[in-house]
């Protein structure tokens, strides 16, 4: 539980002592600098429905079958933040970056998020999905129907 919080917040500050955080003064943000903690706080509570939504529906809280380099749950969710993305919690991370990124107003925190970002869309996600398409066959199929990969309205 600690590895969120830790590459989501200590990775972006850490990154940003690497270059100039402009808009700063005496080692504080600026007044617009702060703008950016609105979708950090956005982002981690989306993050937080995730999680809740996985262990309301896991049998003995989330637990992960045998452990592979992308496990896949047990279970289909379908639910709460699941309901308007298929990767909510990898949209989650993106709106916290996104936020870092105003915040810290770095070259360098930019710089992470794009290359990750041009890792996650073309290698993580489609692997992801052809694992859930693998293991729920059919039910994943329908709800990738209704579900938008990544931000919409539900069409149920």
């Amino acid at each position: 539980m600690v590895g969120f919080p830790a590459a989501h917040a200590l990775v972006p500050y850490a990154l940003s002592l690497l270059g100039t955080r402009h808009g700063w003064v005496a080692g504080w943000p600026g007044g617009w600098n702060f703008v950016g903690l609105l979708p950090v706080a956005a982002g981690f509570y989306v993050a937080y429905r995730c999680l809740r939504e996985h262990f309301a529906l896991a049998p003995d809280g989330w637990v992960l079958e045998k452990p592979k380099h992308y496990p896949t749950p047990a279970y289909l969710a379908t639910g709460g933040p699941y309901r308007y993305s298929r990767h909510p919690i990898y949209l989650a991370e993106a709106v916290i970056w996104a936020g870092w990124i105003v915040f810290y107003a770095s070259f360098s925190v930019l710089g992470v998020f794009v290359l990750a970002g041009m890792f996650l869309g073309p290698v993580i996600l489609p692997r992801e999905e052809r694992g859930l398409e693998a293991k729920f066959g059919e039910e994943y199929r329908r709800y990738t129907l209704t579900t938008p990969r990544w931000l919409g309205r539900a069409q149920r």
